[in-house]
């Protein structure tokens, strides 16, 4: 299932890093049934690797994303391009993953647009998916993951690791396959999608398919994309990742360069969210946003499993929690609720940061730190 060629869909050739490709096909061949009632008969994962993987299968590191990054963590793109990777300066020799120790792997989620089939994917008569792209939750990512790790032949994984919507699946790694997550590092998330999250992602998916162009979600055979639903989209997003403070502090109330806003011109704070959404256009695809926002809302580690509490209690392995101080989309009270509710009520890491929620990406010394502890943990 190859993606189609537009902007904001991966191209073959065009990929950051050092891309691989697995086909999955389910549990014995059939396919992966799905816990919204479709299905997929086939998976293809884009992840990269670092690092050796030793004889013993033991030192694999899985780094899982978050809602509009990929499989590319660290590094150049590899095309001689400015793009780093989302985590640059975490993985190497000597870095928080040290690669003279340990083997990371991170895979495209399902449902992305950057390799992994989504809806932008061409379904088995070369079409793209678009609006029959089936609805996915979180636990269909990770049943896709734990299906990538059988390829891979990983029974278990040295330490499992993640934030924001990457942390999700790290929590439903040690709550649905306990035995197959030696350690655990979970960032910046709670254990349930709150009415607050569903409400900012909710008016970020009608912002996307309230554009004409978004032809209920069969776009890609059209001449033009939802880029101003999605730049839209993209703005509210942004604002619940950052601070009032930082916004204060860098834009206050500006405006964007010679223009006037009483004369129909822009304020700074406009122009940074205009431009946060354009520049995230380029280079992903609004229905691949859709889709998984929609998954993130489905997050709830105590649904069908007796509540929150009794999901928690049943993970075995050492969890590592931390969340950013300045956080109003994952405040800190979703982590400590987190770590009441496991076993052995570990502490939660406060990373000091003015950026809010993205401090998770931002604040690379502090969250390494996090990392090397995480994987220092005594199982």
């Amino acid at each position: 299932m190859t993606a189609t060629n537009y902007p904001g869909a991966w191209r073959p050739g065009d990929e950051p890093g050092r891309r691989q490709f697995a086909v999955l096909r389910g549990d014995g061949g059939g396919g992966f049934a799905l816990e919204g009632g479709g299905r997929l008969d086939e998976v293809t994962v884009a992840y990269e690797t670092w690092g050796t993987l030793n004889a013993a299968r033991t030192n694999a590191v899985l780094v899982l994303h978050a809602l509009t990054a990929d499989s590319h963590v660290v590094g150049p793109d590899g095309h001689g391009h400015a793009q780093t990777g989302w985590w640059d300066g975490l993985i190497g020799p000597g870095a928080a993953i040290d690669t003279d120790r340990y083997y990371a792997v991170c895979p495209n989620v399902l449902g992305g647009c950057q390799g992994t089939t989504g809806p932008s994917s061409l379904d088995a008569e070369g079409r793209p998916f678009g609006s029959r792209f089936p609805v996915i939750t979180i636990r269909d990512q990770v049943a896709v993951e734990i299906a990538f790790a059988d390829q891979l032949g990983i029974d278990q994984w040295a330490c499992i690791l993640g934030g924001s919507m990457g942390g999700m699946r790290v929590l439903e790694w040690c709550i649905e396959v306990p035995d197959r997550v030696a350690r655990a590092m979970v960032l910046s998330v709670g254990a349930a999608a709150s009415a607050d999250q569903i409400a900012l992602s909710s008016l970020q998916i009608r912002a996307i398919r309230s554009d004409p162009a978004f032809h209920g979600g069969d776009y890609y055979g059209t001449s033009s994309r939802p880029v101003d639903g999605f730049s839209i989209a993209r703005g509210i997003g942004q604002f619940s990742y950052r601070t009032g403070s930082e916004f204060e502090e860098r834009f206050g109330h500006e405006a964007q360069g010679e223009e006037g806003p009483l004369k129909g011109g822009r304020y700074a704070i406009e122009s940074y969210l205009q431009y946060q959404g354009e520049k995230l256009a380029k280079r992903f695809d609004p229905n691949s946003y859709i889709t998984l926002s929609e998954a993130m809302n489905s997050h709830d580690v105590g649904r069908g499993r007796g509540g929150i509490s009794d999901a928690l209690r049943s993970v075995k392995a050492p969890v590592t929690l931390a969340g950013i101080s300045t956080d109003r989309l994952y405040p800190l009270a979703q982590q400590e609720q987190i770590a009441r509710l496991l076993p052995g009520r570990p502490p939660v890491s406060v990373v000091e940061s003015v950026s809010g929620h993205d401090g998770f990406l931002l604040e690379i010394a502090q969250i390494g730190r996090v990392i090397r502890f995480a994987l220092n943990a005594e199982t």
